[in-house]
């Protein structure tokens, strides 16, 4: 049981952080609302991958991490455990701030592509702070990773 945890817990890793640097490319490369046809695919695209890779990446990340230090008697008197759940909660909680605003304004490229939405309310719906929000969730998955891989060493 042991084993099929981590192999979830790393598999739901590689793809949250894979979603990221995806989403991180498009966000870079995503053309401006002015151009409704190319934002509208762009950002059709980036909810999509929101949806269907980063989200239940995420959640593949934290069900069985949980999972693992819950059913684990090692880990209970752990000092790491706490520091690993505390950025558990911080991806979670910011992956789904990431995620609800891609998915929205997915929604409402696609509503203003046909005719239904005014195109230059989508500037207005770009979330502030998107790109750093995914950066900042990428730099605390990789001291996840630092920290599964060497936590005796860092904190016992």
């Amino acid at each position: 049981m042991q084993r099929l945890l981590k192999f979830g817990h790393t598999m739901g890793a590689i793809g949250l952080m894979g979603a990221l640097a995806c989403l991180l490319v498009l966000d870079h490369l995503a053309p401006p609302p002015s151009d409704l046809k190319s934002f509208a695919l762009m950002r059709g695209a980036m909810a999509e991958i929101a949806t269907w890779v980063l989200l239940p990446a995420l959640l593949l990340t934290l069900v069985p991490g949980l999972l693992s230090l819950s059913v684990t008697p090692a880990f209970h008197n752990a000092g790491w455990v706490w520091a690993k759940t505390a950025s558990g909660i911080l991806v979670f909680a910011g992956g789904l701030h990431v995620v609800g605003p891609l998915q929205d304004l997915g929604r409402q490229s696609a509503e203003a592509l046909a005719g239904r939405l005014d195109p230059a309310t989508l500037a207005e719906s770009i979330a502030p702070g998107e790109a750093r929000t995914m950066w900042m969730l990428m730099a605390v998955s990789t001291a996840n990773v630092v920290l599964g891989i060497w936590r005796g060493r860092i904190l016992r």
